[in-house]
């Protein structure tokens, strides 16, 4: 697909027919869940915003208001959190930013299938493989152990920043309980960078090696592992995988925001964020619930930037909308 011309923008605006026209209007998306006045475009991170330039700019607007609600609602309201992310994903579904977003906010309120799908999506978007230790926290959470200890020796986990291969490591800890095998779970968590770390994550460090301990039928060891923690450390350290600092929306420091508070210019569809000759995902969708010939990206791609594809597709875009139907 290449840039469309004027002249053929205003023929499909002016000359469509009436069923055509109707086609269009009924695609657009729903509005979603309302966001409070006060949460703008501008307080998305540059880099998250230069992200939906890609949209048409009235859309890209909402979808940024989305995604701000979604990192201030994902700790205390996740299902809210949820709604907007999801709201998002129907009008820009095709933003890496956007799939991760809704990826997250599926993960933390435990809709395993679904949040695998969404990171895999985000995965083939931008090639990253950050988000390896949530994709296979969800295929434990999906009863798969095996397939979560797979992606621990995907290729890209060797990419992953140190806190990410701890958090991979106590993914493998799990999975390897799940499995029955208490020994090879603390293994796991032997390493010199794992048991060297600090903070939050290494309460939660000492958490999971207390876990294995207590499968091991070690409980005088588990305890002591913990001993050096208060009940508010622990609490804090939660038990799932950290993915707080994965969503990147704030931009508080920001001197350009006349320039760069909203978005810009309208690209072409090639820009839109889809790689071209990306590979599906088949069967690992039906393995997740989700028949292979019903993947969601195509249901909510064909919904996004409701401005462009409302005004702009014209007789091409109707025709498809009306086979999918």
């Amino acid at each position: 697909m290449g840039a469309r011309g004027g002249d053929d923008r205003q023929t499909d605006r002016a000359g469509g027919a009436p069923e055509q026209r109707g086609a269009l209007r009924s695609a657009r998306p729903a509005a979603g869940p309302a966001i409070p006045e006060d949460v703008v475009f501008g307080m998305l991170d540059r880099d998250v915003r230069g992200r939906l330039r890609t949209l048409t700019k009235e859309n890209a607007d909402v979808v940024g208001r989305h995604l701000v609600m979604v990192a201030r609602l994902l700790d205390d309201d996740p299902e809210a959190a949820y709604a907007h992310a999801t709201a998002a994903v129907v009008r820009g579904g095709r933003v890496d930013v956007v799939r991760e977003a809704a990826g997250l906010a599926a993960y933390r309120t435990g809709r395993w299938a679904e949040a695998l799908r969404e990171l895999r999506t985000v995965r083939r978007l931008n090639g990253s493989s950050e988000h390896l230790p949530v994709m296979a926290d969800c295929e434990r959470g999906l009863g798969r152990p095996e397939r979560a200890l797979a992606l621990a020796h995907d290729e890209g986990a060797a990419g992953l920043d140190p806190a990410g291969r701890v958090e991979l490591a106590m993914v493998v800890s799990g999975a390897r309980l799940d499995l029955g095998e208490p020994d090879a779970a603390l293994a796991a968590l032997g390493t010199p960078e794992v048991r060297a770390a600090g903070g939050v994550l290494g309460v939660r460090v000492a958490q999971a090696r207390a876990t294995a301990l207590e499968a091991a039928g070690r409980a005088e060891e588990a305890a002591a592992e913990l001993a050096g923690f208060d009940a508010a450390q622990l609490a804090a350290a939660g038990g799932r995988v950290d993915d707080d600092d994965d969503l990147v929306v704030w931009d508080l420091a920001d001197e350009d925001d006349e320039q760069d508070g909203r978005p810009a210019g309208e690209p072409d569809d090639e820009q839109d964020g889809q790689p071209a000759g990306e590979p599906d995902d088949e069967q690992d969708d039906e393995q997740d619930g989700q028949p292979a010939d019903e993947q969601p990206d195509e249901v909510r791609d064909g919904q996004r930037d409701e401005v462009r594809d409302g005004e702009q597709r014209g007789q091409q875009d109707a025709d498809v909308r009306g086979d999918e139907a």
